[in-house]
Order: structure tokens, then sequence, then C-alpha cells
């Protein structure tokens, strides 16, 4: 059985018992989270919310890209969210490369020219958590009265530590 027949097996047996099916559109908490894909931040697990209390967007590093500045505006701005958590985490995979490392490697596994590629790594974690709140709150489309807070997981205790109010 590959990954994918699993996966199907296991949304075969997700679906005999769902009963979400009638959540509205809107985040019940008219909250949205902004983190990292790493897999080891269950975003509703650490913050003790359940599905349909959020939107969670999530990007490599937990950045206030364009993409996800997009889809705050929506959120905010047609589903009525109020408060942004952007949580980023110890241990990230974006603080332990440059830009021209990653770039390379990719350049060799693809053998494509990645010059035009950005990772967006960062350094400091403090420092870039910093920079995406105020990236969000600075935004004109989005709300002037939008709260928004920065955290930092530890992914090693499982406890947040907010950094920026």
């Amino acid at each position: 059985m590959t990954l994918f027949d699993q996966l199907l097996e296991n949304n075969r047996r997700y679906a005999e018992s769902f009963r979400l099916g009638e959540l509205p559109i809107p985040p019940a908490k008219k909250l949205a989270v902004v983190t990292c894909i790493d897999a080891r931040l269950t975003v509703e697990k650490l913050l003790g919310i359940e599905t349909g209390d959020a939107h969670i967007i999530r990007n490599a590093g937990g950045l206030a890209t364009d993409d996800a500045l997009r889809s705050l505006i929506l959120s905010t701005q047609v589903l009525g969210t109020r408060t942004v958590a952007v949580i980023q985490h110890t241990d990230c995979g974006m603080l332990k490369f440059s830009e021209a490392e990653l770039q390379q490697r990719i350049q060799q596994a693809t053998g494509q020219d990645t010059s035009g590629l950005r990772f967006l790594v960062f350094s400091d974690l403090e420092q870039s958590l910093a920079e995406q709140v105020r990236r969000i709150r600075s935004n004109p489309f989005l709300p002037r009265d939008l709260q928004v807070r920065g955290y930092i997981y530890d992914v090693r205790s499982g406890r947040l530590r907010e950094l920026v109010a």
C-alpha cells in the first residue's frame, strides 16, 4: 500500500464519522494564525482551538509574505477576522541556511538556474518575528484596529512566549 493509498483509507475512516459539514466559512474566534510549515507545530493543539475556529496560514518560516498578506486581507475584510497571531519557532530550518546555500542546493537537485529564487531566510528569530508583525500592522489593506501579536513557540517544551504585543 502506498502512502497515497494510506491517506485515502484514513480519509475514508474520517468521513464515516464526519460532523463538521455545517461549519460557517468565517472563523468562529475571528482569529487568523500565520505560522511555519514545520510539522512539529500542531497549531490547533498548541493553541487549544478546534476546526472552524481560525484561519491557519502556513509557509516556510511563518512569514508575512505577499501571499500571506493576501490571505489576511481576505480573512479580515471579507470574513471578519479581528485578531492575528504570528507564530515562529525555535530550531526553524529558515535559521539554518543562507540564501546562497539554498539556491545552490536547489540548483544541484534540479539543474535549473535559481538566481531568481528567494527563500527569505533569517538569522535572528526575534528580529524576524518583529518584522512580520510590523508588516502586518503597516499593511494599508488591513483594518487599523486589527489586533496583532507575535509569539515564539519552543519546539522542545511546547510553550509559547509572547514577543511582540
